[in-house]
C-alpha cells in the first residue's frame, strides 16, 4: 500500500498539470474534473504549470562522425564534451577510415559532429 501511495503521487501531478494545459481548450470539463481531484478552488485561480530545466537537459548527446564529408559513424557521449575528448571518441569510431592517412583538419561542432578532413 505503501508503494501505491508514492506511485499515485506523481500520477495525480501529471493529471494535475494535464487538466492546467487542456483549460484554454475546454474549460467546463477541466473545471468539473480540478473539482473531482478535490481541489475547492477555480482551476483558472490554479497558475500555469512551472517546467524544470534539469528534466530538458539532455543525459547523453549522439554525435555524427564523418570523414571527408560522409557520415561514417555516430558515437554517444556526455553533453558539452571538449573538442579533444569528442575528436578522441570519435577516432576510435572511424579508425578504419583514417588507417594510412594523414588527418589534415578536425571540425568539431559542440554536441552535433565531428568531421575529419583526411589525405591520402
Amino acid at each position: 500500500e505503501a508503494q501505491a501511495k508514492v506511485g499515485a503521487r506523481p500520477l495525480r501531478d501529471a493529471y494535475e498539470t494535464l487538466l492546467k494545459l487542456l483549460h484554454p481548450f475546454a474549460p467546463h470539463i477541466t473545471e468539473e474534473l480540478w473539482r473531482a481531484l478535490g481541489h475547492d478552488g477555480s482551476l483558472l485561480r490554479a497558475g500555469w504549470p512551472a517546467y524544470d530545466a534539469a528534466l530538458l537537459a539532455a543525459q547523453r548527446v549522439t554525435l555524427a562522425v564523418q570523414v571527408n564529408g560522409k557520415v561514417r559513424a555516430t558515437v554517444e557521449a556526455e553533453p558539452g564534451l571538449a573538442a579533444e575528448a569528442a575528436a578522441a571518441a570519435a577516432r576510435e569510431a572511424v579508425a578504419r577510415w583514417l588507417e594510412g592517412k594523414e588527418i589534415v583538419k578536425v571540425i568539431h561542432v559542440p554536441d552535433r559532429m565531428v568531421s575529419f578532413v583526411v589525405k591520402g
